[in-house]
């Protein structure tokens, strides 16, 4: 989805990698039920709180690129009425003109 022309498919797309990415963050997180936070009374194994801040952030940052996203697609679709990334001359050439 991420490689799709449709700027619709492309936001979908990097909610659902983030998405992924954060429940392996979660799952590796420790074992389920075990508590976030010693209390002094437990001795066994805990959950690390680490990986919790890390998923945390990454839903924030997640949240930030995906407004983002969506004001730079509807921005594009207010001036042109198309939900399509043009694939840009100018970018092609300059790409080629580098890679001879």
């Amino acid at each position: 989805m991420l490689l799709s022309k449709l700027l619709s498919r492309i936001i979908v797309g990097l909610g659902l990698i983030a998405h992924g990415a954060n429940l392996l963050l979660l799952g590796s997180g420790g074992e389920p039920g075990s508590p976030p936070i010693l209390d002094g009374s437990t001795s066994g194994l805990v959950s690390d709180p680490l990986e919790q801040a890390l998923v945390l952030t990454a839903i924030v940052i997640t949240f930030g690129v995906t407004a983002f996203l969506l004001a730079l697609a509807h921005r594009s679709w207010a001036e042109t009425g198309l939900d399509e990334v043009e694939d840009d001359v100018e970018d092609r050439r300059i790409a080629n003109r580098w890679s001879a």
